[in-house]
């Protein structure tokens, strides 16, 4: 047990490390993809299609609160079920976001998400039961935290300025490149999750990588609540 602590003290440390030290480079965009999106006009549909699946596999603070929805999900039609809920958030928030020029400041937004990753974690490791004695509705609050995590997509999409000729056949080919990365994303997750469910030691596993979570969604909290204080 002493071993097991240790080690996952190690993890947290590293994870923290790891997260200050890239988390101004979450959903980094390249000079080359900066200025093809302030100077694209008219539908560009597979350029678009190919920065939204790029967008989304780099976007790791998207990708832990999708780890804490599908960590406990065994069946196949439960993850399509919570991925789909999630899906239909943020392209809501993402279309709406961006057509009716929305402003939202990232730094709240980014703040926002970190703390869905913090509520997943907290809720895998059955917090909500233990200290309050209730069990929050999953399928509700992970729509609700879709919907805010469009808002990310569309505020980053927002800061280019993007050209009215060809803007909703874009950001939908946007959409459904970030459906691409996501899916291509879950499917390692997956393989990795279901790999550990075979092996006995799962149960530290589950805990390790929830408290992981929770530790992660906090820094991101500080980063980015920072940010919107001082910016």
């Amino acid at each position: 047990m002493f071993f097991t602590i240790k080690r996952l003290l190690q993890l947290m440390f590293f994870a923290g490390i790891s997260l200050l030290s890239f988390a101004s480079l979450a959903h980094g965009v390249d000079d080359n993809t900066k200025e093809f999106l302030s100077q694209s006009s008219g539908a560009q549909l597979i350029p678009f299609m190919y920065i939204g699946a790029k967008h989304m596999i780099t976007g790791y603070d998207h990708l832990l609160f999708l780890v804490g929805v599908i960590f406990f999900l065994y069946r196949p039609k439960d993850v399509l079920l919570y991925v789909s809920l999630f899906t239909l958030g943020h392209s809501l928030t993402l279309l709406f976001g961006v057509l009716n020029n929305i402003q939202v400041n990232a730094y709240l937004i980014d703040a926002i998400i970190g703390l869905s990753v913090v509520y997943k974690g907290f809720d895998n490791l059955g917090g909500f039961e233990r200290w309050f004695g209730v069990s929050p509705n999953a399928k509700l609050a992970v729509i609700i935290f879709g919907l805010f995590h469009g808002f990310g997509l569309a505020t980053k999409l927002q800061d280019f300025q993007l050209k009215e000729d060809g803007l909703l056949e874009n950001l939908l080919a946007f959409n459904v490149g970030v459906e691409i990365g996501q899916f291509i994303a879950l499917g390692f997750i997956l393989l990795a999750i279901n790999y550990w469910r075979s092996h006995h030691t799962f149960e530290h596993f589950s805990t390790g990588v929830n408290t992981l979570l929770m530790s992660g969604g906090m820094m991101l909290i500080g980063y980015h609540g920072a940010g919107y204080v001082f910016n």
